[in-house]
């Protein structure tokens, strides 16, 4: 799949966060732009491609700006990942990265990261007392490494205002999924203590994302690929 326009791209998940294994996905996020002409048909462009064999998620830059304004954790890494996992970064998408922090709210960063955590605790919770078989204890080892991890990604985001990539002791997660893959209930306390950590440390986050900033990005974006396009139109006989 060859889509054009993209404006920065990375490498995330488990490769990014020092959390894969041998057989594990790389998954690759990234944004692209949309010709602007294309925005006044009768019908909306695609706003995102996704693809497996290379696993890769990209999305059309308003709607990765949406996701990223709710504060959306899957989206928000992109903005935030290590130099070396990057594999696109245009000009725009330096403009971006430069702006990141006016993704940011308080109330947005806490209810998103709570409540993907929340999410993959309630698959946890559904399985049981941990009798089942091989393969779906490794997904439930899984879903509880990345319990841990958005936790406190958004703990850390929430009282210093930066997004955390890479985990600091992947031995510590990988042993808190084979805890709780043994008994799911032991994923409880841990999302427990985040959610008073949560209510009890200051936070230096606003109350609202800068969007001014955001949509005059967007605007830029859309106004040069618009004279170019116009540009390539005018020149041709």
């Amino acid at each position: 799949m060859t889509v054009p326009n993209i404006l920065l791209s990375g490498i995330v998940g488990s490769t990014a966060y020092g959390l894969a294994h041998a057989g594990s996905d790389v998954d690759r996020l990234g944004l692209f732009a949309v010709p602007t002409v294309e925005l006044h048909g009768l019908r909306g462009p695609k706003e995102s491609h996704v693809t497996t064999a290379p696993d890769r998620t990209l999305h059309e830059a308003a709607k990765w700006c949406r996701l990223a304004l709710g504060g959306n954790p899957t989206a928000m890494e992109l903005v935030w990942l290590p130099d070396d996992l990057y594999e696109v970064r245009t000009p725009l998408g330096e403009e971006l990265i430069g702006i990141r922090t006016s993704f940011l709210s308080a109330k947005r960063v806490r209810d998103a990261y709570l409540g993907y955590a929340t999410q993959q605790f309630r698959r946890l919770e559904g399985r049981g007392d941990g009798s089942f078989p091989a393969d779906s204890r490794r997904r439930t080892a899984k879903h509880a490494r990345h319990l841990k991890r958005l936790c406190h990604q958004g703990l850390v985001l929430y009282t210093t205002g930066r997004l955390e990539i890479r985990v600091e002791n992947p031995e510590e997660y990988h042993a808190f999924g084979e805890r709780v893959a043994a008994d799911p209930s032991a994923a409880l306390p841990l999302l427990r203590h985040y959610e008073a950590a949560f209510d009890e440390t200051p936070t230096v986050l606003p109350e609202q994302p800068g969007e001014a900033a955001v949509e005059a990005w967007l605007r830029k974006v859309r106004g040069l690929l618009y004279a170019s396009e116009w540009s390539q139109a005018s020149s041709m006989p």
